[in-house]
């Protein structure tokens, strides 16, 4: 009445199994399992668990206390359970920023975009690396706070040294520059476009970096759509005067401010202004109220209908 059976359940030991037609019950006798009724066609349900799991409610469903795989569904084993995005959820817009005669000035809204609502609405963009370094990020902002806890660790463990040495704005364009590119590498890019402006041996600098780790240097620079809107102003003003002040240069950035939020749909109307200057370090001030200019509009009163 009985047969012997040796079966391998996957990547498990082997089990002796006795099956019987009719019995449903699992009893023990001297050290040997007795498994009655178990059809060979449901060691799939199994599934490379423990073979005393509950079977699932349906064929390839979930199961009472498992965790369960939708169908579909891609998982990536070098990810180990941490996920980035793969597009940009929530976002910020462009970032300017301009050198001038003692130093560097960036600016960035304070807005956070879900998509094309306009949700978060006092989100800092422009952080305080150091003394001498400021960056600023437009693109996904939860990759952006990725990048900025790193930094503040990198930051801290600097302060713990306490050897004299604090990093430097060429050297964090390097280090964001060889981050994007490695991540870009993997195919799981970080969705965001940084300025790194600071004072360096006593010269401003500004570079920047995009998610696909491209980065340049230059004292004129603008991300997002600022890029196409603001680029033009800034280059021009910087052609006629290489020596502005600090006060033209604030002129100048509130300007191209005031251009995107009448251009830029994912733009709002207030905004941070990061400054460096060799002689008071990092200054970030704000939020600043851009106004905007309605002279323009040729429907800024209600139409009045006649009855």
């Amino acid at each position: 009445e009985f047969r012997s059976i040796k079966i391998h359940l996957y990547d498990y030991f082997p089990v002796l199994c006795l099956f019987h037609s009719v019995s449903q019950s699992v009893q023990r006798s001297v050290g040997i399992f007795y498994l009655y009724q178990v059809k060979l066609t449901n060691m799939a349900a199994f599934q490379k668990s423990d073979m005393f799991s509950p079977a699932p409610f349906w064929h390839n469903g979930p199961a009472p206390g498992a965790i369960y795989n939708f169908p579909g569904r891609l998982i990536n084993a070098e990810l180990s359970g941490i996920q980035r995005s793969q597009s940009p959820v929530t976002t910020g817009t462009s970032v300017v920023g301009i050198q001038f005669k003692d130093g560097v000035m960036i600016a960035a809204d304070i807005l956070a975009s879900y998509g094309s609502l306009a949700r978060y609405r006092s989100v800092k963009r422009v952080m305080k690396v150091n003394a001498n370094i400021v960056l600023g990020a437009g693109g996904d902002y939860a990759d952006f706070q990725y990048i900025e806890n790193i930094i503040k660790q990198k930051i801290l463990e600097e302060n713990c040294l306490d050897d004299g040495f604090t990093l430097k704005p060429k050297s964090l364009h390097c280090w964001l520059t060889r981050v994007l590119y490695n991540q870009r590498s993997k195919f799981n890019p970080l969705w965001n476009n940084f300025i790194i402006a600071g004072i360096e041996d006593g010269k401003p600098f500004m570079g920047t970096v995009d998610k696909l780790g491209t980065a340049y240097v230059d004292p004129v620079i603008a991300t997002g759509y600022g890029s196409y809107m603001a680029t033009p102003l800034l280059r021009k003003a910087w052609e006629a005067n290489k020596e502005m002040t600090e006060e033209e240069a604030a002129a100048l950035l509130h300007k191209c401010m005031e251009v995107l939020y009448m251009r830029d749909a994912r733009s709002f109307p207030k905004y941070e202004l990061g400054i460096i200057t060799k002689e008071r370090g990092v200054e970030i001030r704000g939020p600043i109220d851009n106004k905007g200019f309605w002279e323009v509009a040729t429907m800024d009163k209600p139409i009045e209908y006649e009855s």
